[in-house]
């Protein structure tokens, strides 16, 4: 039987104004008034959530991908100066492949908080051995998200899928 990749865990990282804590269950009440406004829905699809629906949510994510092949690293990002969650970043990991997202919520948005945790987390990927290209899904039409990838060092790819174009880094190794 092949020999299991290792798996990456969400662990603790900082940036310049923001903390990345590993996603609690116990972060779905002050996540769900974070992620309530329809319109940031407009891109990342689905419409706001209730507490329970999130809370719903993060026990699965929390508890992790049944293939053991998947890491599921995700965590909420904590604003130092206003002691509150304003976002999130996500990397699902398969194999030497790490797939991105990120969000901030709409009263913080503007302020460079997500090129901000996309840098961290991209930082903190690169430092995993394992981990040789990180991947973003952004659809064309979203300048900012596109922003975004570009600050935390990736480049789009003429692939697209699902309206939404590939953005890709490979880390040095």
């Amino acid at each position: 039987m092949p020999e299991q990749p290792p798996r990456v865990r969400a662990e603790f990282f900082r940036t310049a104004r923001l903390d990345a804590v590993p996603l609690a269950v116990e972060h779905a009440a002050e996540m769900a008034a974070v992620l309530s406004d329809p319109a940031l829905h407009v891109f990342i699809g689905g419409t706001p959530a209730s507490p329970d629906a999130l809370r719903a949510r993060y026990e699965r994510l929390v508890a992790g991908c049944p293939d053991p092949a998947v890491s599921w690293c995700n965590w909420v990002l904590r604003l130092r100066e206003e002691a509150r969650l304003v976002g999130t970043v996500q990397a699902t990991v398969v194999g030497s492949v790490a797939e991105v997202a990120w969000v901030v919520g709409t009263p913080w948005q503007g302020r460079g908080l997500a090129s901000e945790a996309a840098r961290g987390l991209v930082s903190l990927l690169a430092g995993k051995s394992c981990v040789r290209t990180v991947i973003a899904h952004v659809r064309p039409e979203h300048r900012t998200s596109e922003a975004v990838a570009r600050a935390a060092g990736l480049e789009p790819t003429e692939v697209e899928q699902d309206g939404e174009r590939r953005w890709r880094l490979e880390l040095p190794g």
